[in-house]
């Protein structure tokens, strides 16, 4: 065992430096900077070095987190970039916008005995960061090129790991997508605090001099069918995501004032990148000097929360029903936006929107609840107690999550099966769809979720298409030529 590592005894848990909050308030750059090498190496050589396990156990990708840990405490960062890489698609990526806390961290050995976590996450981040700037990352060369091609749908997190993956065999892979820019709910829906939207970009181009092919402003159903897709690809993979927002179903939810976290967070971002956003113009997705009511305990409600106070909002709510131990989002997020200035209130659901006479927003009325018996999922159910209280509010955004679109009808394609919930039906052994020669992966599947659970199902996809297209090769070789 390299005397680099098992130091968690000596050497404290250090996160990087992070910007005081009344700075860091005041713009939408990335709220943590780097590790030094040093700090890194330090910080890796915490680490057990366990014998088994529990922060790989708790990743989705399997990451060999021990192994790049002491190679970076080692000093050895290309070595450590090249075993990251080897399981990540996108390793700076999930670095930045992994809830760790809740993953890899979340059940760290020395976590459980009380030294506190190795900082998985931002020494992830640090390793390719540095890969990047010293030229480690060399494009993508197949071994050799195979004349079989592959559509991929969606160039969200699954849909690029599933590209990259399908192109290091030799694959000719397009990749389509509706908007004009590829990266998904990474560039649209996770705010630039997060995960600043040039280091997508940079992913993006990579891919691109590696030999894949994007067309966006493709939406399938529309400018393209998915039948000819079909005809013209060997293989096409589904993994468009999910952006149909949930709605509340309280009175007053039409009213002019109240926003889908989707749309206020798109609106936010393209404004980053300098687009033309008329609804941020005229005044309906701009948060600034005015009372904002977040209603959700997910990570989009904290992105829209710490959204609305960049932007210059007077005051900013969040309303969750359950309390802070039973939320879903990372407590790390809740913990930056308190440090924001963002005020909670735990056990609160709203009852109504409240509207002025000219059907605007004025207010939220919030049913106080208390926590019941735990529900399918191991946790708490809500439940309404008698004191309602109001909260003045110019503008409700909601954030309780996401729904798949109606994919057949959006494809024009009956043939495609969902379940119940609208999501799209495979056969989890071979991820094929009711339609021979599709696949599916990510939130598409699954159901809202993780960016790392994306990644991991776009890997598993294109496995399953590799084999299958390899199957076809063997059996009619001069068709594959």
């Amino acid at each position: 065992m390299s005397s680099k590592m098992l130091n968690f005894t000596r050497v404290e848990k250090s996160m990087p430096d992070k910007r005081a909050a009344d700075t860091r308030r005041q713009d939408f750059g990335e709220i943590y900077d780097d590790y030094s090498a040093a700090a890194a190496q330090d910080q890796a050589g915490r680490c057990s070095q366990c014998g088994v396990p529990f922060c790989q156990q708790g990743c989705p990708l399997q990451n060999n987190i021990p192994d790049w840990l002491k190679l970076t405490a080692e000093g050895r960062l290309e070595e450590a970039y090249a075993v990251s890489s080897a399981t990540n698609n996108m390793p700076e990526i999930c670095g930045r916008i992994c809830p760790q806390d809740r993953l890899c961290e979340g059940i760290c050995t020395i976590e459980q005995s009380g030294h506190g976590t190795v900082t998985i996450g931002s020494i992830e981040r640090h390793i390719t960061d540095t890969a990047w700037e010293k030229g480690w990352v060399k494009p993508i060369r197949p071994r050799r090129e195979r004349p079989q091609s592959a559509a991929i749908i969606g160039a969200g997190p699954g849909g690029l790991a599933a590209a990259e993956q399908l192109r290091r065999k030799g694959y000719q892979v397009t990749v389509y997508d509706r908007y004009d820019r590829g990266g998904g709910l990474l560039v649209y829906g996770i705010p630039s605090f997060k995960l600043e939207k040039d280091i997508v970009e940079r992913r993006i181009r990579w891919l691109e001099e590696g030999g894949i092919q994007f067309r966006f402003k493709c939406a399938v159903g529309d400018t393209v069918d998915l039948g000819d897709l079909r005809e013209q690809h060997d293989t096409v993979l589904i993994a468009t995501g999910v952006y149909k927002a949930r709605d509340l179903r309280v009175p007053g939810i039409g009213t002019k004032g109240v926003s889908a976290a989707l749309d206020f967070l798109t609106a936010s971002n393209r404004l980053g990148f300098g687009d033309a956003v008329p609804a941020f113009a005229d005044g309906t997705l701009n948060a600034s000097g005015k009372k904002v009511v977040v209603i959700g305990g997910g990570d989009t409600a904290m992105d829209c929360v710490r959204t609305a106070v960049r932007q210059g909002a007077s005051q900013v709510t969040c309303l969750y029903r359950r309390d802070r131990a039973n939320m879903p989002g990372s407590q790390r997020e809740v913990a930056n936006a308190e440090e924001e200035g963002v005020v909670f209130e735990w056990l609160s659901g709203p009852e109504a929107v409240l509207e002025t006479q000219d059907n605007t927003v004025r207010g939220v009325l919030v049913r106080r609840m208390k926590l019941g018996a735990p529900d399918a999922s191991g946790r708490q159910s809500p439940e309404r107690t008698s004191e309602t209280f109001d909260i003045p509010a110019d503008m409700v955004i909601q954030a309780l999550g996401f729904d798949p679109e109606d994919l057949p009808v959006l494809f024009d394609e009956p043939a495609l099966t969902v379940n119940r919930w609208g999501a799209v039906r495979i056969d989890f052994k071979t991820m094929q769809t009711s339609l021979q020669g599709v696949y599916a992966a990510g939130d598409i599947v699954r159901g809202a979720s993780l960016v790392v659970w994306a990644v991991r199902d776009g890997r598993d996809a294109a496995e399953q298409m590799h084999l299958a297209m390899k199957s076809m090769a063997e059996t009619n070789p001069i068709a594959a030529e």
